[in-house]
């Protein structure tokens, strides 16, 4: 066997060159694994761009048995806008409610086909009932908003309240 002189840059940092068969030995037996993944789910879990509604309020948590969906909340220079991919919803299964400072949407995505867990290969479509919950940034108009829904993907527009007006009240005399 000979001995491969290290090069500078692979002194300095600890590796070693792999020669062409043996990186096809190693890729082939060695197994994929993500040592990221449990501190992967801690930050997205804790991630304050996650923030959802606890279960002590009544609605959906992460834990509960419900899927949740996938949004994304911006602004314009007049509403909030949310935005979600519900693909294979029918509106009619579709329920989007306003409560003082939060938006959730609820329903289900029915599958219309009966396969055995033993015939699927992948299966990482979600089947079943979910629901979101998203606490407003702020105050919006709840008498005006709107929900539609094109090619799967539902936008919900909600006009922000204009509290930067001020309101005069006038004083009476008793």
């Amino acid at each position: 066997m000979t001995k491969i002189k290290r090069s500078f840059l692979d002194k300095l940092t600890g590796s070693r060159r792999i020669e062409a068969d043996e990186y096809r030995q190693e890729s082939i037996t060695t197994p994929i694994t993500n040592i990221y993944e449990e501190e992967e789910t801690e930050l997205i879990a804790s991630s304050p761009l996650r923030r959802t509604a606890s279960a002590e309020e009544g609605l959906s948590s992460p834990d509960s048995s419900e899927g949740q969906l996938t949004i994304d909340v911006y602004q314009t220079d007049n509403d909030i806008v949310i935005k979600s991919t519900i693909a294979g919803v029918k509106p009619e299964d579709l329920d989007v409610s306003i409560n003082n400072d939060m938006v959730t949407i609820r329903g289900e995505r029915k599958n219309e086909e009966e396969v055995g867990d033993e015939n699927y290969y992948y299966q990482e479509c979600y089947w079943g009932s979910f629901s979101r919950s998203v606490i407003l940034p702020v105050d919006v108009l709840s008498d005006k908003s709107e929900a539609a829904m094109k090619n799967g993907i539902l936008t919900i527009r909600l006009p922000k309240a204009d509290t930067t007006k001020t309101k005069k009240i006038q004083v009476r005399g008793f």
